[in-house]
């Protein structure tokens, strides 16, 4: 990301060690697929290879990811509207 005085704090504890938007994208999909492991996967299924390959149990690590998400996907919105990727 270009570094903009008027890029807001939030922008910027986002994407501040992030150059371009296709690793920003792709650390949106990957805080995706990592929410989606997350989920308590054990507690719905009685399948063995479920139970060894999903080990959390809980929603602990899943619900947090969100906002997070919500929160990148936002300031990734602002950077795309402020031109603030690096060519």
């Amino acid at each position: 990301m270009k570094q903009m005085e008027s890029t807001p704090l939030w922008v910027r504890l986002a994407w501040d060690a992030i150059p371009t938007r296709k690793m920003a994208m792709g650390m949106i999909v990957f805080c995706i697929i990592f929410t989606l492991y997350c989920v308590p996967w054990v507690n719905y299924s009685a399948n063995p290879l479920v139970k060894k390959l999903f080990l959390i149990d809980d929603w602990w690590w899943s619900a947090p990811m969100i906002p997070l998400i919500i929160w990148y996907w936002v300031s990734l919105k602002w950077v795309d509207n402020n031109h603030g990727w690096e060519s």
